[in-house]
């Protein structure tokens, strides 16, 4: 095992958290997602998962509930709840599907069209101004890497 990630003393590991990568994930995550959701939270009173499906829907037009949370990578409950909020605040509409009646289709509405309209140009100002630190090659590199050690947790998922 790396030394920096752990160190053996009398045969026991010991992990320093933050030398730690889920940890250090975790904390990227946290700072990354706290300084984009101010803009959406403070001054649109959306939480991350409402944020997260309206953008979804803004760029997708219309989806099912599943296809929501396939793509959000949010959980059915949490996609089911959170619908109802926006429901309930008149910012997306759910119309049954004309193409099998069984299923429902979620939009925007025009309110929720306005300040996905307004959001956007914001939020990728952030966006941009987080990866200035980075030169191009270095988050093409970011990128790359990112994708790779996603592919392997989901090999990991599959041994289970």
């Amino acid at each position: 095992m790396n030394e920096k990630h752990a160190s053996q003393d009398n045969k026991e590991l010991h992990l320093d958290l933050s030398q730690y990568f889920p940890y250090q994930l975790a904390t990227l995550d946290t700072a990354v997602s706290q300084s984009i959701s101010q803009l959406y939270s403070g001054r649109f009173n959306l939480n991350r998962q409402e944020w997260r499906i309206m953008a979804a829907l803004g760029t997708k037009k219309a989806m099912s509930a599943k296809e929501i949370s396939a793509h959000c990578n949010l959980e059915k409950m949490q996609v089911s709840r959170t619908i109802s909020r926006l429901k309930d605040s008149e910012l997306i509409l759910q119309q049954e599907d004309h193409a099998d009646r069984r299923y429902t289709r979620l939009s925007l509405t025009e309110k929720g069209k306005a300040i996905y309209r307004k959001l956007v140009p914001l939020i990728l100002a952030r966006e941009a101004f987080i990866l200035s630190a980075l030169s191009e090659e270095e988050l093409d590199q970011l990128l790359s890497l990112m994708e790779k050690i996603r592919q392997k947790a989901l090999e990991l998922q599959q041994w289970g």
